[in-house]
């Protein structure tokens, strides 16, 4: 099963590691959409910056 990862706020002003993991979850710039699978790691990724993504499962 794979999940949905939408960027809904620009990386300006987050801190090195949030931008770290927006680019390895395929996250340039806002607006983009990631197709990811639904595992543990991906949901730490996104634990870490869900202040800057939405997630849409399918």
């Amino acid at each position: 099963m794979a999940i949905s990862i939408k960027l809904v706020k620009s990386l300006i002003g987050a801190n090195k590691n949030q931008i770290a993991v927006a680019k390895s979850l395929g996250l340039k710039k806002i607006g983009d959409v990631a197709k990811q699978p639904d595992n543990l790691a991906t949901s730490g990724k996104i634990s870490k910056i869900s202040h800057l993504v939405e997630v849409i499962s399918e």
